[in-house]
């Protein structure tokens, strides 16, 4: 695959490049706390149930934003509105202008590389069906990228 990313705007992406632009971190898929007086975001260890731990996949990409009515496709058209976005997201970089972490996958050439750097929640988190809603202030975490 050429260095597409490099040459394309997100906009100009087909449904296949935008998709790989994903590294498998699954930071989008923390939940996440706002302060409602600062808006400032807070993420947690916890994750959608959806989530697979291991391999930071979706268990069900295709229908999740029917079983998870608060979960958002990400598009190229609301990225800007998405300031939730973990820093390292690939989308996030691109649209900032900054290019991809040398630990991407389109980069690398493997997928081990956004777990080994560390980048991936692998490891760090429990899903939201373990916890009780009230308990999630005391799982806010200052390791996401």
């Amino acid at each position: 695959m050429t260095e597409f990313w490099k040459t394309k705007t997100l906009a100009e992406m087909t449904t296949q490049e935008w998709e790989s632009l994903c590294d498998g971190c699954g930071q989008c898929c923390l939940v996440k706390l706002e302060d409602t007086e600062s808006s400032e975001i807070y993420y947690t260890d916890v994750v959608c149930y959806l989530l697979d731990h291991e391999s930071c996949q979706c268990g069900d990409y295709q229908n999740r934003c029917i079983r998870v009515p608060d979960c958002i496709k990400l598009t190229a058209k609301n990225l800007d509105g998405l300031g939730w976005m973990p820093d390292e997201c690939a989308y996030r970089r691109l649209a900032e202008g900054r290019g991809l972490d040398w630990w991407h996958p389109l980069v690398s050439g493997s997928y081990d590389t956004v777990h080994l750097s560390g980048a991936s929640i692998r490891g760090k988190v429990i899903s939201e069906t373990e916890i009780d809603v009230e308990e999630l202030e005391q799982h806010i975490v200052d390791w996401v990228r």
